[in-house]
């Protein structure tokens, strides 16, 4: 149990440490009882971990990889003043692109095709979906039945957002929860069918405004379909079954047309 007058110690800087599993024994269950009962540090702290693996499963390969003689000090100094800063600068913009992305930016930084674009965003939607719908408590910070779910995720992302209903999938909306993003806030909506299986769907902006078509994306058993409209970023994420996440792409898309057509736009 936490013991009296610890449960409102937890900092910022010890959750960082538990992520980084530096964090002294002593402190660490009474930590994970304070991410229990307190759901947007739990979030916080879920994005951390994700966005570790992830740094991880990119770079871990070549951590280790000899270094290049064209990086040697030697060769270097050798180059031109003109180069030395084109080298600084590029480090400094390598830097701030992976400060400033969160669990949303996966890679987006490095693809000049929105295709490509979409395809990183679906990877990214997976692990955001492996992550949410194995939650027994916790899979989502407000539920569907609170009428300011909708209106607080479209706030927060900077655009009218919408939680489709899609019952004829045989999906009810469970709720949602706000993810970090590097444009921004990101919405993640649930929803479960009557056997217990879910499907996400996350919306955040666009990464620029044009629009693509659907595309399908597969990692172990998960699944998305990603596309971008209307200024914004749709992924559906779940089983495996690309004809049922196509289908459940449609639907969204068609409400989003929908309610479109119905305001004149």
């Amino acid at each position: 149990m936490i013991r009296p007058g610890r449960s409102n110690d937890i900092s910022e800087e010890e959750l960082h440490a538990y992520v980084d599993e530096q964090l002294p024994e002593d402190r660490v269950c009474e930590v994970q009882e304070y991410l229990a009962a307190h759901p947007d540090a739990a979030s916080r702290v879920a994005a951390w971990r994700l966005q570790k693996t992830k740094i991880h499963e990119r770079y871990d390969p070549v951590l280790h990889e000899p270094i290049s003689d064209r990086f040697c000090v030697d060769t270097i100094l050798a180059r031109t003043a003109g180069a030395w800063k084109k080298i600084a600068a590029a480090a400094v913009l390598a830097f701030a692109l992976g400060a400033g992305a969160g669990w949303f930016g996966r890679d987006l930084s490095g693809f000049g095709r929105d295709t490509d674009a979409a395809r990183a965003l679906a990877e990214a939607a997976i692990e955001a979906h492996r992550m949410y719908v194995a939650e027994v408590r916790h899979p989502i910070e407000v539920r569907a039945d609170e009428a300011h779910l909708v209106p607080w995720l479209s706030k927060r992302v900077g655009q009218q957002l919408k939680a489709p209903d899609l019952a004829s999938e045989g999906l009810k909306l469970m709720g949602g929860r706000l993810l970090p993003g590097p444009n921004g806030p990101t919405a993640l909506f649930m929803y479960q069918d009557a056997g217990g299986e879910r499907v996400t769907l996350t919306t955040a902006r666009s990464p620029s405004g044009d629009e693509t078509s659907f595309q399908w994306r597969a990692e172990d058993k998960i699944g998305a379909v990603a596309w971008f409209e209307r200024g914004l970023a749709f992924v559906v994420a779940g089983p495996a079954e690309h004809a049922k996440l196509n289908r459940v792409a449609r639907r969204v898309y068609e409400a989003y047309e929908i309610a479109d057509n119905a305001a004149g736009k």
